[in-house]
């Protein structure tokens, strides 16, 4: 699984949202690959650019690093998971032409994780994260483009959310707009309403925390994506 840690498009946080998920999805027998993506700095393409080579490049891997070519996910917290949806729902399937091997590989994610996401460049966005990827003044075209919510179709993958309802840094409304058009395309997403939290799940620890990687678990295991656990 392809790991994308938040910092709001300014900066990673690689160790809470990055080494330290990749160390829990080990104890599950899921391997872990953090992204530390390029930040946009004028150029809104790059971390996207980044997460698509890396989903092609652990794909392209697959049979060395003993993982399932067909079961290549990725995972995101806040700005890293408006990253993470938008790898999404904004993929090709690979170059047939490519001279590079790994090109020739689908960036499509099996599967995504989206941890109190960013979602929407629109209204209600959080403004940080849309000011750091898409300049001051971004067109209304870059504006829907950046807008993951608004580009779900049939091949979008499925997708599990959390969110706390308290979160006043990125309103949940980011999470349940997304899950809104997963379902109203009839795609499979799960999405977990945490009542409290906040940004962060109160520093990555305790209750809402846990919740939502057990409850990201089984629904791996649901989805076939992961065996169940004995």
């Amino acid at each position: 699984m392809v790991i994308c840690p938040g910092g709001g498009y300014g900066g990673l946080v690689t160790g809470a949202e990055g080494h330290g998920i990749a160390a829990w999805l080990n104890t599950h027998g899921i391997t872990g690959v953090v992204l530390e993506y390029r930040l946009p700095k004028g150029n809104s393409f790059l971390p996207l650019a980044d997460a698509q080579r890396a989903i092609r490049t652990t794909r392209a891997h697959a049979q060395e690093w003993s993982l399932k070519p067909d079961k290549i996910g990725i995972i995101g917290f806040s700005a890293g998971g408006h990253l993470a949806s938008t790898a999404g729902t904004h993929f090709t399937d690979g170059d047939a032409s490519a001279q590079d091997p790994v090109e020739k590989v689908s960036c499509r994610p099996d599967f995504m994780v989206l941890i109190y996401p960013v979602v929407t460049m629109g209204k209600g966005t959080h403004g940080g994260s849309k000011r750091n990827l898409l300049g001051e003044n971004p067109s209304e075209e870059a504006v829907l483009h950046f807008s993951n919510e608004l580009q779900v179709t049939s091949r979008t993958p499925p997708a599990f959310l959390a969110h706390a309802l308290n979160d006043t840094v990125v309103p949940p409304e980011h999470s349940s707009k997304f899950h809104e058009a997963m379902q109203n395309a009839k795609l499979p997403s799960k999405y977990l309403e945490l009542p409290m939290g906040g940004h962060g799940l109160n520093g990555y620890k305790g209750p809402m925390w846990e919740a939502w990687q057990t409850q990201s678990l089984e629904w791996l295991q649901t989805l076939g994506i992961t065996p169940q656990e004995k």
